[in-house]
This record gives structure tokens, C-alpha cells and sequence, in this order.
């Protein structure tokens, strides 16, 4: 059986963590949580089709690890 590969910095135990929290919310929370995200003055929601997705991860993982 192969092993489950996880993105750097992420292992089994912080998925079970990620999972436990969100499984354990209650609706109201999960809705709190989601207003506050939308919220924040450090991030941005922006709609793009489904098959730009895997472009826009990768700008992404270069602007978090410094590249260009």
C-alpha cells in the first residue's frame, strides 16, 4: 500500500487535528468562522473558473516559499 503523501509542513497528526476542529464545529460556529474570514483585512476571496485552480496554487506555493 503506498503511504498517503501530505503538502510540506503537514503530516497525519495536523490532518486529524484539521479534521477534528472542523467536525467538531457547530453550525453557528462554522458560519462565524466564515463571516470573519471574509472579514479579514490580510486575505481576499476572488471567483476563477476550476481550470485556473492549479495555476493559481502554484503562484501561490512560489510567493509563500520566496520565488519568483
Amino acid at each position: 500500500m503506498k503511504e498517503s503523501e501530505f503538502p510540506p509542513g503537514w503530516d497525519e497528526a495536523r490532518v486529524r487535528r484539521v479534521l477534528a476542529h472542523y467536525e467538531g464545529q457547530s453550525e453557528e460556529e462554522a458560519v462565524a468562522e466564515d463571516e470573519a474570514a471574509y472579514e479579514s483585512s490580510t486575505q481576499t476571496f476572488v471567483e476563477i473558473p476550476n481550470e485556473l485552480l492549479p495555476a493559481v496554487r502554484e503562484l501561490i506555493a512560489k510567493h509563500e516559499g520566496g520565488g519568483d
